[in-house]
């Protein structure tokens, strides 16, 4: 029985949908049961709650041989460890009470380099993987910023035909689609042949700037995109509109001041850790459709 953790997120649904087609036993973890397609909710066994809650995770963890761990960030946390850390202590008690073998975790890049001790929700899920990893075989995708979120700009594309980011506009990093990060956590959950922990770097096939993407954008939609820089400040700003704690909101402008520093930077993109989905073949497949139908 393999458990997955927020099955209707992003990552999560591709996990899913990649092990019931291996013919995975699949068991998942659901606080509203409900926004899973009819057509998974027959085929798993549902644990309804949180994976934050004890009692939840103990009762989802008995019997498994492995675990899809993501952890989403808490908006009204007060701080980002208490959102990754101490959200996943009961986690990590079950797996270690439960004798749960293989655990794979969604966290980040920046171990090792001089920013991850100030990186904001990166340290945190940094934290969050040395957790698990002491109870259990443990692997961390380790991911860099996603394309995916890309899509919080449709309505600056729409509206004034900018996207924004906290970077210099000229300024590459590598990123990646979010379903290649659930494709190599399927994999790793269906071939359990490893042990100990080890970080996996998922890094998208090229690094990117702002003004590269927006010149993809650009093209893929045939209308003007262009790429604004924003203070780091301003990210925390926004998050404090949305309901962010200021713990929270200021994990986020640190973790974008950490990239600026490097955090990004300290694995070598190689064959083995560069992911298929390119930018153009992203915003040709998920951004494009998305902005069509918000402006329908």
């Amino acid at each position: 029985m393999i458990v997955v953790t927020a099955p209707t997120a992003k990552i999560g649904r591709r996990v899913v949908g990649r092990l019931l087609r291996a013919g995975e036993p699949v068991r998942v973890v659901a606080r509203d049961p409900g926004r899973l397609p009819v057509a998974v909710r027959d085929r798993v066994e549902i644990v309804e709650g949180s994976h934050r809650d004890a009692a939840v995770v103990d009762k989802a963890f008995a019997g498994a041989e492995a675990v899809f761990w993501l952890m989403p960030g808490d908006l009204r946390a007060p701080d980002a460890m208490t959102a990754y850390v101490e959200g996943s202590r009961p986690a990590v008690e079950a797996v270690a009470a439960h004798g749960v073998g293989h655990v794979v975790g969604v966290s980040a890049l920046g171990r090792g380099t001089g920013a991850a001790s100030r990186a904001g929700h990166v340290t945190a899920s940094l934290a969050m993987d040395d957790l698990f990893a002491a109870v259990t075989h443990y692997r961390s995708l380790a991911n860099p910023t996603f394309m995916d979120n890309t899509l919080r700009d449709i309505r600056s594309i729409l509206g004034d035909g900018v996207i924004s980011g906290p970077l210099a506009a000229d300024r590459r990093l590598p990123m990646v689609a979010t379903r290649d990060i659930g494709d190599t956590a399927a994999r790793l959950l269906t071939d359990r042949d490893w042990s100990g922990f080890a970080e996996i770097p998922v890094l998208g096939p090229q690094d990117l700037s702002g003004d590269d993407m927006a010149a993809i954008i650009t093209d893929v939609l045939g209308t003007p995109v262009r790429y604004v820089q924003v203070e780091a400040g301003a990210l925390e700003t926004a998050m404090l509109s949305f309901g962010a704690s200021h713990g929270m909101a200021r994990a986020m402008a640190d973790m974008a001041r950490a990239k600026a520093d490097g955090l990004d930077e300290g694995v070598v993109r190689t064959a083995g850790n560069s992911t298929p989905t390119t930018f153009r073949q992203w915003c040709t497949e998920i951004l494009r459709p998305a902005v069509e139908a918000a402006h329908s």
